[in-house]
């Protein structure tokens, strides 16, 4: 029989990692200002491995609107660039020869709209996440009622999943609110 304190610790930790998947994802979504971690899902070659651009260049952002790469051998500049155009971010980069520079461009009222459903997207599959990780734990738990658990017991146990099914909505919530005013705000 499996203990009802280890199926919500079950519970909670495949929460949290739809949590966290969500909290990257829409760090990687363009909100109008720069920001080094919209750069993280780019791969570059480096000696025969893709590895990510942070493991291979300083990333700095010294404007709002710019964000600077400087490879920590010039002989990567062309990959970096590269890998930078072949992405799904739609920014030019400028290449001095010492290091690139990112503008990003003002976003459209219509562009902003699109981003904002995109985050939205992604905040329903997050809860979606969730969700089906609390069926998960409830469907353990009725079937240890067979193996002997007490009903009281089960019941305190989804009473708790159902708690720690609220606050990981809860805290989704929080981060697609931040997200959309962040994009919404000119």
């Amino acid at each position: 029989m499996i203990e009802p304190k280890q199926i919500q610790a079950e519970a909670s930790d495949k929460m949290m990692a739809a949590v966290m998947y969500l909290d990257d994802t829409l760090a990687q979504i363009r909100a109008g200002k720069a920001s080094a971690r919209i750069l993280d899902s780019i791969r570059v070659d480096y000696y025969g491995s893709m590895s990510p651009l942070a493991n291979v260049a300083t990333i700095t952002t010294p404007d709002a609107r710019t964000i600077q790469i400087m490879p920590w051998e010039k002989k990567m500049l062309s990959d970096i660039e590269r890998a930078i155009i072949n992405s799904n971010l739609g920014l030019a980069p400028n290449n001095n020869g010492e290091c690139i520079r990112l503008i990003l461009p003002p976003l459209t009222e219509e562009r902003r709209r699109d981003l904002a459903k995109q985050c939205k997207n992604e905040t329903e599959t997050a809860k979606v996440s969730v969700r089906n990780a609390r069926r998960d734990a409830i469907d353990v738990l009725k079937k240890q009622i067979k193996e002997g658990l007490p009903e009281d017991a089960e019941k305190d146990a989804e009473n708790e999943v159902q708690k720690l099914h609220d606050k990981f909505i809860k805290q989704i919530d929080e981060i697609y609110a931040k997200k959309e005013k962040e994009i919404m705000t000119v």
